[in-house]
């Protein structure tokens, strides 16, 4: 099923997990599959592939996986830059063929010793050419403190707008770990007039390490609180974890308060973690979603 509709009844919550590296079992993936669909998320998203593999008959694999077997709708994730028109059409063709409706469609990174291919130079080019080649509920992603390529923060919002105008049904945003990030985002979309449900992409961090390649990766902003935090705890494991998952529940209770459209979990494919924070927030999507004015 499609998941637009979702949007006007509740606050969702979702899952992201990604497929597991060529090195490790594919039953490592179903044991986490199974493990999350106890905590009834209302869909689940799926990366193209692990460490920049591109493996996408293995994603859609997965994503027929979470519909067929798990009951829930599925996003299967679309990065373009290293493919085809003609291969991506034969990945929607699948996609339609699986009943899978909903793709997260990205321009993705360029791989290292790879000829890039020219055919989608930007997202909204992968929008349109979905829209086009199926009937797809289309996911974008956003970035709160600025796309990494962007000159500033007009240009980003500008080019946003162009991506929802290409298709987009709704927007998830890259990780961010001060909501104030976020809010003011918001404000500039509305501006903008981007008018799409927006999804907050919060990461629960569990130890320094992923905090450092987190930051090196996406060039997010830590808050002086969370770097307070990674200080006092950075040498005892079990309380910097269980910090890491207090921060990002009581981001995710500012954000729900204040009326966030949904909240998309990277999981890191960790359950534990995921279900820690679901139990502590459950009855938070529960509440009536209040009728828009």
């Amino acid at each position: 099923m499609k998941i637009g509709p979702l949007f006007k009844q509740k606050t969702v919550f979702s899952f992201e997990i990604f497929p597991p590296r060529p090195t490790a079992s594919i039953q490592t993936i179903y044991s986490t599959l199974d493990r999350l669909k106890g905590l009834e998320p209302d869909f689940i998203s799926v990366t193209f592939g692990a460490g920049g593999n591109i493996n996408d008959q293995l994603t859609v694999d997965i994503a027929e996986k979470i519909q067929k077997e798990h009951f829930l709708p599925s996003v299967a994730h679309l990065p373009a830059a290293n493919l085809t028109k003609a291969e991506v059409r034969d990945i929607l063709h699948e996609l339609s063929e699986k009943k899978v409706k909903n793709i997260l469609a990205l321009r993705g990174d360029l791989l290292p010793d790879s000829t890039p291919k020219t055919d989608f130079k930007y997202a909204s080019d992968l929008v349109q050419f979905i829209k086009e080649n199926g009937d797809f509920h289309v996911v974008g992603a956003c970035y709160p403190e600025v796309h990494a390529e962007a000159k500033n923060s007009v240009e980003d919002i500008k080019s946003l707008k162009i991506k929802v105008d290409s298709g987009v049904d709704q927007l998830i945003t890259q990780l961010f770990f001060d909501n104030r990030s976020f809010y003011n985002f918001k404000e500039k979309c509305e501006i903008a007039n981007i008018d799409v449900p927006i999804q907050a992409g919060i990461m629960p961090v569990v130890n320094k390490k992923q905090v450092e390649r987190i930051v090196k990766m996406s060039d997010v902003s830590l808050p002086e609180k969370f770097i307070k935090m990674m200080e006092k705890y950075e040498h005892n494991p079990e309380a910097f974890r269980d910090a890491g998952i207090a921060y990002a529940i009581n981001q995710i209770v500012d954000l729900v308060a204040q009326g966030v459209d949904g909240i998309h979990l990277y999981t890191m494919n960790n359950p534990y973690v995921a279900q820690r924070i679901r139990v502590a927030t459950r009855s938070l999507f529960n509440v009536p979603k209040e009728p828009s004015s």
